[in-house]
């Protein structure tokens, strides 16, 4: 159960950044709403702590695991991309080139999750 919640929350997470990619670009008022600013938050916070709570419930350690170590530096990147994305950006092309590198972390993260074969960690 705590697996398809996890996935549940990440399909969420990465919808609402792509809304919010869309609307950054087609400059929208919808931005300043007060659930767009504090929605991701309570998602990506759901998300992290679940997948702790699955990390601890099944003993994996990402020092000895190195799928999952991969996987939270990959997670880092992809914050940091989308936080480049959406606020410092400067122009469109920027914003555009931030998105797909910060789905490009997404398309690794979705590898090591269902592989378990760390790509870089050898």
């Amino acid at each position: 159960m705590l697996k398809h919640l996890h996935m549940t929350l990440a399909v969420l997470s990465v919808s609402l950044f792509t809304l919010r990619f869309v609307w950054t670009l087609v400059n929208s008022a919808k931005l300043q709403a007060k659930w767009v600013k504090i929605t991701p938050h309570i998602i990506d916070t759901f998300l992290l702590s679940i997948g702790v709570v699955m990390a601890v419930q099944y003993s994996i350690n990402p020092m000895e695991q190195l799928w999952l170590g991969e996987k939270l530096l990959a997670v880092l990147a992809y914050i940091f991309t989308g936080y480049y994305t959406l606020k410092l950006a400067r122009n469109k092309p920027m914003q555009i080139i931030g998105y797909l590198g910060a789905m490009g972390w997404i398309m690794l993260i979705v590898r090591l999750a269902m592989t378990r074969e760390p790509l870089f960690f050898l």
